[in-house]
């Protein structure tokens, strides 16, 4: 088993840690399929059917912004083939449909949207393309492939995230092919260094499910196997099944990175979780899924066991076939962004009396007010830098109905908390109100039941030592 120590000097890139902090952010899926009111094409689609005439890609942005979300990912192409922006490698885009008359670049309208309202810009081009007779071919394929993602990674800006999935069947000439993945991360690294490249890449692992379904406890140190594009690849989505969109997480695969599942592991690596789900039940848009758009309440949950569970949230919202959101997503958003903005105000522990069981001199508890990942709290280390069991008390002088609890680790020196627990005071006795595993970037706890005027969190158990960066306590609204 891999020692304390060990496990510690596994850390984020700096890549990784910016996109952690991005948090919460926005897939457009928006295509052929939008038009033939599919989830996958195939690739025989007639260029002609795409004619948003109402594009706006300010309202998509706004409606993403308005609901908390930090940036974009476009669809620039999915699997039936046909591009978003003029590419110069095949004819199946934007420049033979009558949009624009065969000059408009949706791709760029985004990118360009982003820019405005301040949001990241991302991009996914499928690797399957049931359109492009070269596929199945090898390199000459794969050089094809390279040439359109040159062409989106120059000449778009600054771009966050290359999502790239496993998807990979037959093409027109009824051969698959075989990625190239080591080229395909070369070319990103090469002209966009600082994007994460995503689900089959090395940066941010796939939860595992389309369902926005999370794991009670989700590491980001964890066996190297786990980036293999391969074994994603095999796990993948590889046809439209709506089963597949709806999958839970495995039993089996509930835990990956504790003490007890890294058992005989050598080779470990920095690799956190992405949740991906789409507001309707498909990621394309159907108008026969109008009133089928997920609840505010499925949405905070899945909000908070994503992001307050130490992985990001990639929410899906298809555009229709006119080149807008439909109102009722939009409205869902917004209603979303309200629930963020009033949940996470007022933080009554800026206001409390704090104290530590235990403090390191050059890292006070104060430190647990700023949320920032430069300073944090750390407990008294002995000799052998052992953490001496680290509890921190608020006491909020006056009683107060808690909604949320947030809690952030340093994780830019890893992730160390294994477990923890948050009682209230009651009657002058301490009541247990949540017991927790990891932290990480951020956990948020629900503690709507809880009214006290003290409150208390005890890291039971921890990788050398806590280094906690942020305490939030939210009042109950």
């Amino acid at each position: 088993m891999p020692t304390d120590q060990e496990l510690i000097r596994i850390v984020p890139s700096d890549r990784q840690l910016a996109y952690q902090e991005t948090e919460f952010y926005a897939f457009f899926h928006f295509g052929m399929n939008t038009y033939t009111d599919r989830e996958w094409g195939d690739g025989t689609e007639d260029p002609k059917l795409f004619n948003p005439a109402k594009l706006d890609a300010d309202q998509w942005v706004s409606a993403a912004k308005n609901a908390g979300m930090k940036g974009v990912i476009l669809t620039c192409k999915h699997h039936d083939g046909f591009c978003l922006w003029p590419t110069g490698y095949t004819r199946h885009s934007v420049a033979s449909s009558p949009w624009k008359k065969g000059t408009g670049d949706v791709v760029k309208e985004v990118s360009d949207a982003c820019r405005r309202h301040g949001m990241k810009f991302g991009i996914y081009l499928s690797p399957w393309d049931r359109n492009q007779p070269c596929y199945g071919t090898g390199k000459e394929y794969d050089d094809y492939y390279l040439a359109q993602l040159t062409e989106l990674l120059t000449g778009y800006g600054e771009i966050f995230s290359v999502w790239l999935d496993g998807a990979c069947g037959e093409g027109p000439n009824g051969k698959k092919q075989v990625y190239d993945w080591e080229r395909y991360y070369a070319c990103v690294r090469k002209y966009q260094p600082d994007a994460c490249i995503c689900v089959c890449g090395p940066d941010i692992r796939w939860c595992g499910n389309e369902a926005g379904d999370v794991r009670k406890s989700e590491w980001s140190v964890v066996p190297a196997r786990t980036a293999l594009a391969e074994s994603i690849q095999e796990k993948s989505q590889q046809a439209d099944d709506e089963e597949f969109r709806q999958r839970k997480i495995t039993s089996d695969m509930e835990d990956l990175g504790s003490r007890t599942a890294l058992q005989g592991e050598k080779d470990l690596i920095w690799y956190p979780a992405e949740v991906n789900t789409s507001i309707r039940p498909g990621w394309f848009y159907h108008a026969k899924e109008d009133n089928q758009v997920k609840s505010l309440k499925e949405l905070i949950s899945i909000y908070c066991g994503s992001v307050g569970g130490n992985a990001t949230f990639l929410l899906n919202i298809p555009p229709m076939p006119n080149g807008l959101l439909h109102p009722n997503d939009v409205a869902r958003l917004a209603e979303l962004g309200q629930w963020k903005r009033n949940a996470f105000s007022g933080n009554l522990a800026e206001f409390a009396e704090i104290t530590a069981s235990s403090e390191a001199a050059a890292h006070p508890v104060q430190n647990i007010l700023t949320d920032t990942r430069t300073t944090w709290y750390q407990p008294e280390t002995d000799t052998k830098t052992k953490a001496f069991p680290a509890e921190l008390i608020f006491n909020l002088h006056t009683q107060k109905a808690l909604g949320y609890l947030v809690i952030k680790e340093a994780i830019q020196h890893s992730q160390r908390v294994e477990a923890f627990c948050v009682y209230v005071q009651k009657e002058e006795k301490w009541v247990p109100v949540y017991e927790g595993t990891v932290i990480g970037y951020q956990k948020i706890v629900k503690l709507s039941e809880a009214f006290t005027r003290k409150l208390k969190i005890v890291f039971s158990d921890c990788r050398v030592a806590p280094l906690i960066s942020f305490v939030g306590i939210y009042p109950k609204r």
